[in-house]
């Protein structure tokens, strides 16, 4: 089997699966996950990346099973993507990986968590992590979060769980698809462990699965998928606010809804007709709270009609010719 391997897409039409064997890891300051950058080319559509296959892995083929982890970056936020990533290597290698500094993201710096995800990623030189570490990262947009959960009745909302597990589930298949021989799958919950560990040994069969709280601080393979969803996330949201034009005392802070620099940057870019850019989760609750408080946002109601159709609602002080400038009907 090649190390460079195409991935197939497997569930959804939007998303963009690609495989490089060259990354610029030249210095951790500058280092830009493949993920990020392939989410670049468009930022409001969800990507896939998978690495190649380590060599250790290729080398050991069927004689050796390897371990994979699961963990996810950015559940809360209310600005960015959420990031799935999965990890894996030889069991007999996941014994090395404390050694490296490996441990749940959230308790590592942002440079230690870059220098580590760097060292997995960088081919230019002979890495012990790239040479035995593979990884893949599902960038879910902003975008396709929320029109997931805001899909009409008639389609169903596609809650934030289901997105979660469905995201799981086929990046495992990927990596089974590639030939990856996987023994032990160990994954950071999704609400309930049993109900979640029981669906999974459904889809991989023959593959022991572990479901469980905290997975990231127990089994250091989803440590190390931690830090895969967590940097490429992070800097993906740097970039995307460069991409911006936003000054750094404009900063949108973590994205987090706790957070008084998220609110305060939500609060001043309000838009009064479309709220904000598809950085934005609209299905977030504080998005629904500061466009009902703002004076400036104009009163727009989507109604879901018997004929599967759309009726616009204009604001009560103006006509919807008005409002746009050029007429328009009432139903589309």
């Amino acid at each position: 089997m090649s190390a460079d391997v195409q991935f197939d897409e497997i569930s959804d039409d939007e998303a963009q699966v690609f495989t490089s064997t060259t990354t610029d890891t030249s210095n951790d300051n500058g280092f830009v996950p493949p993920g990020v950058r392939l989410l670049e080319k468009d930022p409001d559509v969800s990507s896939t990346y998978h690495s190649a296959i380590p060599v250790e892995v290729l080398k050991a083929g069927t004689s050796e099973g390897c371990v994979l982890g699961v963990d996810e970056a950015g559940r809360g936020p209310v600005l960015g993507a959420m990031v799935y990533a999965l990890s894996y290597c030889l069991k007999s290698y996941s014994d090395r990986l404390p050694s490296f500094g490996f441990a749940d993201s959230k308790t590592l710096t942002h440079d230690v968590r870059v220098r580590l995800f760097s060292q997995i990623c960088n081919d230019k030189s002979d890495e012990e992590l790239y040479r035995n570490i593979g990884y893949a990262t599902r960038t879910m947009s902003a975008r396709d979060v929320s029109s997931g959960m805001l899909r009409s009745n008639a389609s169903g909302a596609y809650n934030l769980n289901e997105q979660a597990h469905d995201t799981t589930i086929t990046l495992i298949s990927e990596v089974l698809k590639a030939g990856v021989n996987v023994t032990e799958i160990y994954v950071d919950t999704v609400g309930p462990p049993a109900s979640y560990q029981a669906k999974l040994a459904r889809y991989f069969p023959g593959i022991k699965v572990t479901v469980t709280k905290k997975a990231d601080s127990l089994f250091p393979i989803v440590s190390v998928a931690s830090i895969c969803a967590k940097v490429t996330r992070d800097i993906a949201l740097m970039r995307r606010e460069e991409m911006l034009s936003r000054r750094v005392e404009e900063s949108w802070g973590s994205g987090y809804p706790g957070d008084a620099r998220t609110v305060r940057w939500l609060k001043e870019a309000i838009d009064p007709v479309f709220g904000w850019t598809n950085v934005v989760r609209f299905s977030w609750q504080t998005t629904k709270d500061l466009l009902d408080k703002d004076d400036n946002v104009k009163d727009v109601e989507w109604i879901d009609s018997k004929a599967g159709k759309l009726q616009f609602k204009p604001p009560k002080e103006a006509s919807a010719a008005l409002w746009f400038g050029t007429p328009v009907t009432s139903q589309f």
